[in-house]
């Protein structure tokens, strides 16, 4: 009798062990969810005021296409202050994003490098721009035979172009063959870069060179690989036009004539000179840079700058909930043929 008490009682205890145990799982799993539910709902709302923040952007932007025939650093989409006071009147319950704008087309435009719809053949103009730029971004103390500044750009040009052979550009270039050889082998594009990491895979551009080191920005900052044109017979090209009015100072110190970089800072500054908190200098023309100190000699070439741009990139972030979300967006101003209206297309979107 006390075997049979003593059994009952071990199966009792096992019960109650399986039962405290199936309990401690499914509010371990209750809670996961909960836990979950709440993470979702949280990426929901960010993903809510971020986007909000994009489209708000897009708005601003087609607003300013109806009110001006230039773009550049004085106007409203380039005002922090002022797209953070567009965002405070919009109803946003759970906070407003962080809304920036730049326009993609002040920057040095990696595809024009080479001649499209044929693909073949330099860009002078924009070749003679790379090599200035190059030289002025790489100390000659840290070049080695691969990232001296004609290497590079040859190797660029190898990227780009449609050829896929043995006659490498110069004898610094790089086709397929090169990177197939690679511990980690892909081919060369030999096409229009589709997307910027593509430039770090470029024989040539370290991650330092491209990323930045020490706090100095790689020169991924300064390039895009948006600017893409129609060409006759529905075919594209890239012309490679900088927007003067845009243009961060390396960028101005690129497009100067080689014995001129040095102005770069003043025309620079004198886009953002203000007297009474208003901007005192018209940005109109291409020329206007003429008219920075010092300036009055220089001649950039004409086929480098434009002072206007459709292309530009929003940047959106917001926080919930011990959350962080970022979207860039890349979008592009298009007009309706129909109606004449305009409105922004959607050319990358990135989050994270």
């Amino acid at each position: 009798m006390a075997n049979n008490r003593g059994i009952a009682l071990l199966i009792t205890l096992s019960i109650i062990t399986l039962l405290v145990a199936t309990t401690l799982e499914l509010h371990r799993r209750v809670r996961s969810a909960l836990l979950a539910s709440d993470s979702d709902k949280g990426r929901f709302i960010l993903g809510q005021i971020t986007t909000s923040g994009i489209h708000a952007g897009m708005a601003m932007l087609v607003k300013d296409k109806a009110e001006s025939d230039i773009d550049s650093i004085q106007e409203d989409w380039a005002d922090k202050e002022t797209i953070d006071a567009l965002l405070l009147d919009l109803p946003f319950e759970n906070g407003a994003p962080a809304v920036t704008i730049s326009d993609e087309l002040g920057k040095i435009q990696v595809n024009a490098l080479v001649k499209f719809p044929g693909g073949r053949e330099f860009n002078e103009a924009q070749r003679n721009m790379w090599e200035h730029f190059l030289n002025l971004a790489i100390s000659p103390m840290e070049r080695t035979e691969d990232t001296e500044p004609t290497a590079i750009i040859n190797s660029i040009k190898d990227w780009l172009d449609s050829g896929d052979d043995d006659a490498t550009t110069g004898l610094s270039g790089a086709e397929s063959d090169y990177y197939m050889d690679l511990e980690e082998a892909y081919p060369s594009r030999n096409g229009p870069l589709a997307h910027l990491g593509e430039l770090g895979m470029i024989k040539g551009i370290t991650p330092e060179l491209f990323q930045g080191a020490g706090g100095v920005p790689g020169i991924g900052k300064y390039m895009t690989v948006f600017g893409i044109s129609e060409a006759a017979d529905n075919q594209f090209t890239f012309k490679g036009r900088i927007n003067i009015n845009t243009a961060d100072h390396p960028v101005i110190a690129a497009i100067l004539p080689v014995e001129h970089e040095f102005l770069a800072q003043a025309i620079f500054e004198y886009r953002e000179e203000l007297s009474d908190d208003k901007f005192i200098h018209d940005l109109s023309g291409t020329a206007w840079y003429k008219n920075a100190p010092g300036c009055s000699d220089v001649d950039i070439d004409p086929g480098l700058i434009m002072n206007t741009s459709d292309t530009f990139r929003i940047t959106s972030e917001a926080a919930f909930a011990d959350m962080k979300m970022t979207i860039s967006a890349v979008v592009q101003r298009v007009r309706i043929e129909k109606t004449g209206q305009w409105y922004c297309k959607i050319l990358s979107w990135q989050e994270k």
